[in-house]
C-alpha cells in the first residue's frame, strides 16, 4: 500500500532552487531516511510533505493515504508555554488523546449523563484508560521525570523529548521524523533505535546518525543537487551505491563531451538553409550541450587550519570536585593529559558532562581541588549552544571580527573569504544574515569560529548535532591527524568510535571511569556485566526456590514422602501404557471397533493421570 506520494514537487526562495521536480514514494512497512548537506532543504522537503509548505507548479501533486494515522516530529517542537509535560503528552488529535480528553470534561459535568456515557464508551474503544501508565513510562525512558513541570522552563532537549513521547503514544501508521536523536543520551538512543527496528511502522526520517542509518533504515533518499536519488539497503549499501553512481556519471559526462566535439564540427559546416532535419539536429545540438557543460558538484569541507605549538605540560586535574546541592557532579578527580589524547566524554543526560568541560577550562570554579593549565595551551572551546550572535550579523562579518586572514600549514595564509569557501559557504552566501542560515549551517560557521583560533586543545561539546555527513566525515579526518589534544562530548556513536582514544564515562555519584577502549568495546563490556549481573541473579533465586522446596520437603512426614514417591511411579506407569496406546493409533490395519476399544482406554488412562497427578500436588504444595 502506497502511503505517500510526491510528483513535480519544487521548491524555490527567492533565486535558490531547493529542489526541481521530484518525486518520491513511500511504501507501507518502509523505513526510509533523506540526506543532504546542510541547508539543501531537507526539513523543508518534510514540511512541503505535511502540508506545511505548498509546492510550486500547476503539475505538483501530494497524496498521503487517507486512512492513515501521520505522527511529525519537527526539529524545534513548539508547546504553549504554560502547558505541563502531561498537558503537553496529551495534546494533539489521536483518537485516545481526544477520548481521555473528553473523559476528563465529563466528570467535571457529571449530571450530563450522555456525555459521560460517550466519553466511558470513547475511553473502552480507544484503550486509552492506560495511556497515564505508558506515559509515564515512555517519559521515564527518555528521562522526563517531573511529569508536572511547566513545558516553558524545560531546555530544547527536553522538550524534544516531550515531542517524541506525544508521538509514540499517538501510535500512528507513519512517522516523520526531523532529527530525532538530536538532545538524546547514548542509551535513549539505542533504545529509540529498537523500537523503530522492531515496530512495523511506516517510517521517513531526517538524521545524521549512521548507526541509525546502518540498524534502522531499508532506504536512502538523497537529496542532491536539487535532485532525489534513491539507494535501496541501509548506509553501507548507500555508500557502495552512491560511489557506483558518481563513477557512472563521470562516464556518462566524459562520452557526452566527446559528442559534443563530433556535433559541434558539423554545426560549423553546416549549410545555411537550414532543413527540418539540420533544425532538428541543431536542437539536439543545444541538449547535448547542456549536459556536457554539466559540472559535477562536489562539495565537501576543507580543513587544514594549523594549530598553535603544544608545550609538554598541558592540564592537569587534581582532586576536582564539584556538587550543585544535594547532585554530586565530579568527586575527587585527577588526570594528566599527555599531547595528541582524544577522549570521548559519555553519561546519561543531566549527569554534568558540560559542566565537567566548564571545569576543566577554567570557566567554572570547583568546589575543591584544581586545575593547573600549561602556559601554551590555547583552548578552542566549541560549546553545545553554537553561535550566540546577532540576527543581522552577515556570514563574513563574523569571520572577520575573529581575524581578516588565518596561518595555515608550510607559511600559507588564507583570508576570510577563502575560509568560507573551504567551509561551504559561497561568495554569495557570505553576504547572507546569520538568521537565514540553517541550523546545521549555524553549527558550520560556530565550528569555523573556533577552528581559526589556532588552538592547540579542541573541547568538543556536541559538535555533531546538525553537521551533516560530509562534515562529520572531514571534522572526523582533522581530529584524527590534530596534533594537539581533543576533549569531545556527543551522543553520535560512529563519531565517537571513530575519533576518541579512551572514554570518561560518568557512572553516578561523581564517579568518572577512565576506560581505555573505544565506545563500542564499553558497550560490549557494559552488556556483559548486564548479562553477567541477570545470570547471577537469575542463579541466586533459583538457589533460593529450590531452599525453600528442600525446606517444605524436609517438613513432610515419612509417609508423606513414601505416598510422594509411590505417586510418581504410579504416573510414570501410567503414562508408558498411556505412548503405547497412542503409538498403535499409527498402525495401518485398525478396525473401528479396536479404534473405539483403544479410544476409551487412552481416556480412561487420562483420568487416573489427572487423578495422581492432584494427589501429588496437594502433598507437595
Amino acid at each position: 500500500m502506497n502511503y505517500l506520494a510526491l510528483e513535480h514537487g519544487t521548491l524555490t526562495y527567492g533565486d535558490k532552487v531547493l529542489f526541481q521536480d521530484i518525486s518520491l514514494r513511500v511504501n507501507k512497512g518502509e523505513k526510509v531516511a533523506l540526506i543532504a548537506r546542510n541547508g539543501a532543504g531537507k526539513s523543508t522537503l518534510l514540511r512541503l510533505l505535511i502540508g506545511e509548505v505548498q509546492g510550486e507548479g500547476e503539475h505538483f501533486r501530494l497524496q498521503l493515504a487517507k486512512s492513515v494515522r501521520l505522527g511529525y516530529l519537527p526539529q524545534e517542537p513548539v508547546f504553549h508555554q504554560a502547558w505541563t509535560v502531561l498537558d503537553a503528552v496529551f495534546e494533539g488529535e489521536a483518537p485516545a488523546f481526544r477520548a481521555l480528553r473528553a473523559y476528563e470534561e465529563a466528570l467535571l459535568h457529571k449530571e450530563n449523563e450522555k456525555a459521560l456515557q460517550w466519553a466511558l464508551t470513547q475511553m473502552d474503544e480507544t484503550g486509552a484508560w492506560d495511556l497515564e501508565a505508558r506515559a509515564r513510562e515512555i517519559l521515564y525512558k527518555l528521562e522526563i521525570r517531573d511529569l508536572e513541570a511547566v513545558v516553558g522552563q524545560l531546555s530544547g532537549g527536553q522538550r524534544k523529548r516531550v515531542a517524541l513521547a506525544r508521538l509514540i503514544l499517538s501510535d500512528p501508521d507513519f512517522l516523520i521524523l526531523d532529527e530525532p536523536t538530536n538532545h538524546l543520551d547514548l542509551d535513549m538512543i539505542e533504545w529509540l533505535e529498537n523500537y523503530l527496528s522492531r515496530s512495523k511502522l511506516t517510517l521517513l526520517l531526517v538524521t545524521h546518525d549512521r548507526f541509525f542509518l546502518e540498524r534502522v533504515c531499508d532506504r536512502i533518499v538523497e537529496l542532491d543537487g536539487g535532485q532525489l536519488y534513491n539507494y535501496s539497503g541501509n548506509y553501507s549499501d548507500f555508500l557502495e551505491k552512491k560511489l557506483a553512481r558518481h563513477e557512472n556519471e563521470l562516464v556518462v559526462l566524459d562520452k557526452t563531451r566527446k559528442l559534443m566535439k563530433r556535433e559541434l564540427q558539423w554545426v560549423r559546416r553546416m549549410p545555411k538553409a537550414r532543413t527540418t532535419k539540420s533544425k532538428a539536429r541543431l536542437q539536439k545540438f543545444e541538449e547535448i550541450k547542456e549536459a556536457a557543460s554539466k559540472k559535477i558538484e562536489k562539495q565537501t569541507v576543507s580543513i587544514d587550519i594549523k594549530a598553535a605549538r603544544l608545550g609538554s605540560k598541558i592540564l592537569e586535574a587534581h582532586y576536582l570536585t564539584k556538587h550543585f546541592g544535594d547532585q554530586v557532579i565530579v568527586e575527587n578527580f585527577n588526570y594528566k593529559f599527555r599531547k595528541g589524547e582524544r577522549v570521548g566524554v559519555v553519561g546519561p543526560n543531566g549527569c554534568g558532562k558540560t559542566t565537567f568541560l566548564r571545569l576543566l577550562t577554567k570557566q567554572l570554579r570547583p568546589d575543591s581541588g584544581k586545575v593547573v593549565v600549561g602556559g601554551t595551551v590555547k583552548f578552542g572551546y566549541y560549546g553545545q549552544e553554537g553561535l550566540l550572535l546577532e540576527k543581522d550579523k552577515r556570514v563574513i562579518d563574523v569571520v572577520t571580527e575573529v581575524a581578516e586572514y588565518i596561518p595555515l600549514e608550510k607559511g600559507r595564509k588564507l583570508t576570510a573569504p577563502q575560509l568560507l569557501e573551504r567551509f561551504l559557504f559561497s561568495r554569495e552566501q557570505q553576504q547572507v544574515y546569520v538568521s537565514q542560515l540553517s541550523g546545521g549551517e549555524k553549527r558550520r560557521l560556530h565550528l569555523l569560529e573556533v577552528l581559526m583560533q589556532n588552538p592547540n586543545f579542541l573541547v568538543l561539546d556536541e559538535p555533531t548535532n546538525d553537521l551533516d555527513i560530509v562534515t562529520l566525515n572531514v571534522l572526523e579526518d582533522f581530529l584524527l591527524d590534530f596534533p594537539g589534544c581533543v576533549l569531545i562530548v556527543t551522543h553520535d556513536r560512529f563519531f565517537l568510535d571513530k575519533v576518541a582514544d579512551h572514554l570518561f564515562v560518568f557512572e553516578g555519584e561523581g564517579r568518572i571511569k577512565d576506560f581505555n577502549g573505544r565506545y563500542l568495546d564499553y558497550r560490549e563490556q557494559k552488556n556483559k556485566e548486564v548479562l553477567d549481573a541477570k545470570r547471577e541473579q537469575k542463579a541466586e533465586d533459583l538457589k533460593k526456590q529450590q531452599a525453600a522446596h528442600q525446606s517444605e520437603t524436609d517438613q513432610l512426614s515419612y509417609q508423606q514422602r513414601k505416598e510422594i514417591r509411590r505417586l510418581e511411579q504410579a504416573i510414570a506407569r501410567l503414562e508408558e501404557k498411556k505412548q503405547l496406546i497412542e503409538q498403535r493409533f499409527s498402525e495401518p490395519n485398525l478396525n473401528p471397533e479396536l479404534i473405539a476399544d483403544l479410544s476409551r482406554e487412552l481416556e480412561e488412562l487420562r483420568r487416573q493421570i489427572e487423578e495422581k497427578e492432584a494427589a501429588w500436588m496437594s502433598l507437595v504444595g
